[in-house]
């Protein structure tokens, strides 16, 4: 999820659906439900929480403005309505009667104020990145977001740097949620504290009659009687169980002590349809997985890890690497065809993707040619050293990295590939994201992917790949493929952005900040006690629509 593991409806008329019905009433709940998850990174701030275990939280105990449909499909939540006569100023009204669960009424300042923190270039919010298109927005100095002004408790408007046509469509993302006065301390600053123990509007809330977040084993989560938009709950709660492995979490499943799992181990790809049958899920997401070869070596406490991965030499290896993996294999003997072969950097469940774009062919198996162009890189400067791919254990990647490094090993000469395993996402996470010097720790490449924080191809590319963008966790930097980003998101028309788009993709297949590798289905499966199970655009479980037998 945007999330680290992220076309685009643009049009003319801006405002969004109206609230649908979504759950049903308090009277039909029927008890706790609980299902998987991962210990969230860092405390729960919106605008600090850009990976899967805490975004899985967030959505459950927030709402925004908008949220999205199974489909991808925008509905207003807390809008009432979304409007712009010129798509760079938008006026945004809010329902009223709207209230946290500690019974705060939201307003307009409880958009204002929240993202004006995650703004501020001094709090250092991982999604501050959101944000840089309203007026206001600096990261070379604390400045305040001047596009956001309060027209009254119920209206504000947003006045962005330039036209951006697909600006409603994002307002769903976690990182846009509102926040109630006691997030903040007297400085005005969201406070950890307040992540540990988060007050929001959603259909969920922390659970108050016991230590809701039990860190490192799960979090208890009661619905939210305050709550009255489009995700009310059909049940009367959500356990999210933070498991060390996904074995640990399928052996739950069968055995009845987990009603809901969204990714399952390599071990059970070749069995969980005949162990679960009708239960079981498998179904396309707009995820994509890759592994991050570091570009800019300034940010990087040991830069002699990644010497040979910059400039012209840089380039050819990148390539080497990528026509040195057969993919297909891949997804098709480790993952049981849970996986497909990526053909982009996005995803095709996504309205805008296209197949071929040039470059792509980078992505195809082809030993001979890896062997050519590691053999020009050679000629530059020859290969010393070993190469490994950091992963998570908790994730269930050891399979396809040591397949990879198996991959690169037989047809590049002189390569010494292997894993380097960490216990837990947070901790490898921890390395890659930058400490308090403003260095990375990580001396290896690593894991990456992306889950898409709303259903658009921008999503996929920005946050990734644009220069300073809060998920850049490579530092790339092309002021090209910056540019082309840039322009697509002013286009007014859908066909004229996504073409934009693509070029820019053309950008990233020349320089390959990322090694696409293949798109993620949602695997898993639910147990015999729940019933309306339902997987969304991005692959998650519509955890509000489940209900207990």
């Amino acid at each position: 999820m945007g999330a680290i593991v992220g076309g685009i409806a643009l049009a003319t008329t801006v405002a969004l659906a109206g609230c649908s019905t979504g759950g049903g009433s308090d009277s039909g709940a029927s008890g706790y439900i609980t299902a998987n998850g991962s210990e969230p990174q860092n405390p729960l701030i919106p605008t600090n929480t850009n990976e899967v275990g805490g975004g899985k939280i967030l959505d459950a105990i927030f709402a925004g403005l908008v949220y999205y449909e199974a489909d991808g499909t925008p509905v207003n939540d807390l809008a009432e309505s979304i409007t712009s006569d010129d798509q760079q100023t938008y006026t945004i009204k809010i329902k009223s009667g709207e209230k946290f669960s500690n019974g705060e009424e939201v307003t307009s300042d409880s958009f204002i104020n929240a993202w004006k923190d995650g703004a501020l270039l001094s709090n250092e919010r991982l999604n501050s990145y959101f944000f840089e298109d309203i007026e206001g927005f600096s990261y070379d100095e604390d400045s305040d977001l001047t596009g956001l002004k309060k027209v009254d408790d119920q209206t504000f408007t947003v006045t962005l740097k330039s036209k951006l046509a697909d600006f409603p469509l994002r307002l769903g993302y976690s990182a846009f949620y509102p926040l109630p006065t006691e997030a903040f301390d007297s400085d005005g600053k969201v406070t950890k504290a307040f992540g540990e123990n988060p007050i929001g509007n959603g259909p969920y809330k922390l659970d108050g009659g016991k230590k809701a977040w039990q860190h490192d084993v799960q979090i208890d989560l009661a619905t939210n009687k305050t709550y009255t938009g489009g995700r009310k709950a059909d049940n009367t709660g959500l356990t999210i169980k933070f498991y060390a492995t996904l074995d640990a979490a399928y052996q739950d499943l069968l055995g009845g002590n987990l009603d809901v799992l969204d990714a399952l181990p390599e071990s059970a790809f070749s069995t969980f349809k005949s162990d679960l049958g009708d239960r079981a899920i498998n179904t396309p997401g707009a995820v994509f997985q890759s592994f991050t070869i570091p570009s800019d070596l300034t940010n990087y406490t040991d830069q002699s890890a990644f010497a040979h991965f910059v400039g012209d030499e840089g380039k050819l290896r990148r390539q080497a690497i990528s026509y040195a993996i057969d993919r297909d294999t891949i997804t098709d003997k480790i993952f049981d065809g849970t996986r497909t072969p990526a053909e982009d950097f996005t995803s095709p469940t996504i309205a805008g993707f296209k197949k071929d774009i040039p470059g792509s062919e980078v992505l195809k198996y082809d030993p001979d040619k890896a062997a050519e162009l590691w053999a020009q890189a050679d000629a530059i400067s020859p290969w010393s050293g070993s190469f490994s791919i950091a992963y998570n254990t908790d994730g269930g990647h050891k399979a396809w990295v040591d397949a990879v490094c198996n991959n690169l090993n037989n047809n590049l000469k002189g390569m010494d590939c292997s894993g380097k395993a960490y216990p837990t996402f947070a901790q490898a996470r921890t390395l890659i994201s930058k400490n308090d010097a403003g260095k990375r720790d990580i001396t290896t490449a690593f894991r990456s992917g992306w889950q898409a924080d709303y259903p658009g191809l921008f999503n996929f590319l920005g946050p990734l790949y644009a220069t300073n963008a809060s998920s850049n966790d490579g530092d790339y930097s092309n002021p090209e493929f910056d540019k082309l980003i840039q322009e697509g998101s002013a286009s007014a028309d859908t066909d004229a952005a996504n073409a934009k788009f693509q070029q820019a993709e053309e950008i990233l297949f020349q320089d390959l900040p990322a090694i696409p590798l293949w798109y993620q289905n949602t695997v898993g499966g639910y147990g015999e006690n729940v019933e309306n199970v339902k997987v969304d655009w991005h692959s998650v479980p519509i955890y509000y629509q489940i209900t207990k037998k």
